[in-house]
């Protein structure tokens, strides 16, 4: 696969829920509940790609990196997927069912909040882990892509992907982990021609 190639389709999953993140509704509420609802459904298999991407910028790292690192990638995957069922299908189901928000819209957003922190912090570690692969294969070339994946791996913690934020966070990721790829083969290929 070429270095391009790799370094485009690492940050697809950032660049499409950015995407979706700039149609997210900013509340929930009867108006928006089905779409929110619909959102949800059309997410779930895309959300757990930002894992995959994670978990193939971990192949060339030291076992001592890649093996926790691609562990906190699926945790990521697992738990940020309860995240989206729950307060994202779920909820808008409930909203749109009771027509409005009501108590009970409260506990479903509880819980899903609960496995949401988990997914991210769990993005949070991997992002670490492979920003350190990355900085040991290719020095300092992978310094910036590092710097971004993880101010944005921070920021996601509590930015989801609303706009705003949550757009310019799934940016900064699409942009990070490209970056990250295309410097770790950067530094094979000079490697190769040493």
């Amino acid at each position: 696969m070429s270095r391009s190639l790799r370094g485009f389709l690492v940050a697809v999953p950032g660049l499409l829920l950015a995407g979706f993140g700039a149609v997210h509704p900013a509340r929930l509420d009867a108006a928006t509940a089905p779409w929110w609802t619909t959102l949800h459904i059309i997410l779930l298999p895309v959300f757990p790609l930002l894992g995959v991407a994670a978990w193939s910028l971990l192949a060339s790292a030291p076992p001592w990196l890649r093996w926790p690192g691609r562990v906190a990638a699926f945790g990521y995957a697992a738990f940020y997927g309860g995240l989206d069922a729950v307060a994202g299908i779920a909820g808008g189901t409930v909203v749109h069912a009771q027509h409005g928000a009501t108590p009970v819209l409260g506990a479903v957003f509880t819980a899903g909040d609960l496995v949401g922190h988990i997914g991210a912090a769990c993005f949070l570690v991997a992002g670490v882990l492979i920003a350190v692969a990355a900085v040991l294969r290719a020095g300092w070339w992978a310094v910036p892509g590092g710097v971004v994946l993880l101010l944005a791996s921070v920021s996601f913690l509590d930015s989801h992907i609303f706009w705003p934020r949550g757009v310019v966070t799934m940016l900064g990721v699409a942009a990070g982990m490209s970056w990250l790829s295309l410097a770790g083969e950067r530094s094979a290929e000079d490697r190769r021609t040493a």
